[in-house]
């Protein structure tokens, strides 16, 4: 070998070890990541039926969207750094939050269907859904400005756990995480590999967790919460599971009892002084000094569209997803109608849909197993429409539930630009139904 094939060689080497070297760094960096990301502490607030409050209906064990048999669910949750905004830098309040609608690697899709109650969001993928009936693959929440990196992320982990497919369209759903910096896109394709990685089967953690990190809701912190109701025997024995994703504003009525005029101390407010970096945070008003002790100032700022004509309106902007999952054997026609009555629930919470606010609702059913094999001609099971008001019934009562419990496990967090969004106080909340006579 003459000297300049020896250097030829010697680079090739050398230039081999470097590659090696940061592969092995990069692979480091994103477990690294992905551990950092899984910042937030378990649940310890109480949820509605710990505290009491009387919903009505019986759930399942977990009171929770995975009592729907096989359906399984995981976070990854970003909170990093505090003060004012620095784009592309932070605070970091955001997340992702996975949804699987079958045990891990059944990728047999199911029926589905979606409701737009206002289209002010996005979910992708619900085009094919319309036009086939059928979901196919896990269901993920983020916020909205990272959906499509979550979305190209679902591809390659689907391609990486097994699915074989021509194409497909990924399910992500976004809401607004103001507390956040939106414009960062600090969701990676590593967070949304570990949120389903992560899903499984039993309790769900709640509050300001996975997608719902960042989110307000109704005034309050808001975030991710389930309920479920399980159907009597005479009624089918049928499971209904419902997760939110809320950050929308409304008139918060619990039970019928308004909430807001009860808990008037604990109004969004920021803890720096104005000029803060995004224009309509302007409208939000300084914590008081009584805020260290856990109270801010609600004085007249209201979400978007109370009539009052004040500019101020984050929640208006915001939105909420909700995914509503039953064992029942439902086809694509009747779940558009599960997803339908998810707006009666709403409703019930004092939601009015708001003009800018992104309300998308998705039903699916796991029953009728090898519905979509290409092959022969499937035989399915329906219930008849007759019998589907219970579930109807079941899909309201756990939107309701779904909502209040993601308020009440998310605690106070500030966030971008020191926004501080306070928690729902349980037993405040308690109060107010006791002297409304909803409560003993």
């Amino acid at each position: 070998m003459n000297n300049e094939s020896r250097l030829s060689a010697r680079g090739s080497e050398a230039l081999s070890k470097l590659v090696s070297k940061v592969v092995r760094h990069l692979a480091l960096g994103l477990l690294l990541v992905a551990a950092a990301a899984i910042s937030s502490p378990a649940q310890t607030r109480p949820r509605g039926r710990d505290l009491g409050i009387p919903f009505p209906g019986q759930t399942g064990p977990m009171n929770a969207i995975t009592d729907v048999a096989g359906v399984a669910v995981g976070h990854v949750t970003r909170i990093e750094g505090d003060g004012k905004l620095v784009p592309g830098k932070g605070p970091i309040r955001t997340g992702v939050t996975s949804i699987l609608p079958r045990p891990r690697g059944n990728w047999d899709p199911v029926f589905a269907a979606t409701y737009n109650q206002n289209g002010n969001g996005d979910m992708t993928g619900i085009n094919w859904i319309k036009e086939s009936g059928f979901m196919e693959g896990p269901i993920l929440l983020t916020g909205t400005h990272s959906v499509g990196t979550v979305r190209d992320a679902v591809i390659q982990w689907q391609v990486k756990n097994g699915r074989e497919f021509v194409f497909t369209y990924p399910i992500v759903a976004e809401t607004f995480d103001f507390m956040n910096d939106a414009n960062g896109e600090h969701v990676k394709a590593a967070h949304a590999f570990e949120a389903l990685d992560r899903a499984k089967l039993g309790r769900v953690e709640e509050g300001a967790v996975g997608g719902g990190t960042g989110m307000g809701c109704n005034g309050f912190k808001g975030g991710i919460g389930t309920s479920s109701r399980v159907l009597t025997v005479a009624q089918g024995g049928y499971t209904v599971g419902v997760l939110v994703q809320c950050n929308y504003g409304g008139d918060l009525r619990i039970l019928g009892v308004p909430i807001l005029p009860e808990i008037t101390d604990l109004g969004t407010c920021t803890v720096l002084p104005q000029p803060l970096s995004r224009p309509w945070t302007s409208f939000v008003p300084p914590c008081p000094s009584s805020a260290a002790a856990g109270r801010g100032a609600r004085s007249n700022i209201r979400g978007h569209g109370s009539g009052d004509g004040n500019a101020w309106d984050h929640e208006g902007r915001g939105s909420i997803i909700v995914i509503v999952a039953t064992d029942a054997p439902l086809l694509p026609h009747q779940l558009e109608r599960i997803a339908r009555r998810v707006s009666l629930g709403m409703g019930r919470l004092g939601s009015f849909a708001g003009n800018s606010s992104g309300d998308l609702f998705l039903a699916f059913s796991t029953a009728n197993a090898g519905a979509a094999k290409p092959d022969g001609t499937p035989s399915l099971v329906m219930l008849p429409n007759d019998r589907i008001d219970p579930l109807f019934q079941a899909t309201i009562d756990a939107t309701e539930e779904a909502v209040v419990n993601a308020m009440l496990a998310a605690q106070t967090m500030t966030g971008a630009d020191g926004i501080r969004v306070f928690g729902l106080p349980g037993d405040r909340v308690v109060a107010a139904l006791k002297k409304y006579n909803r409560m003993k």
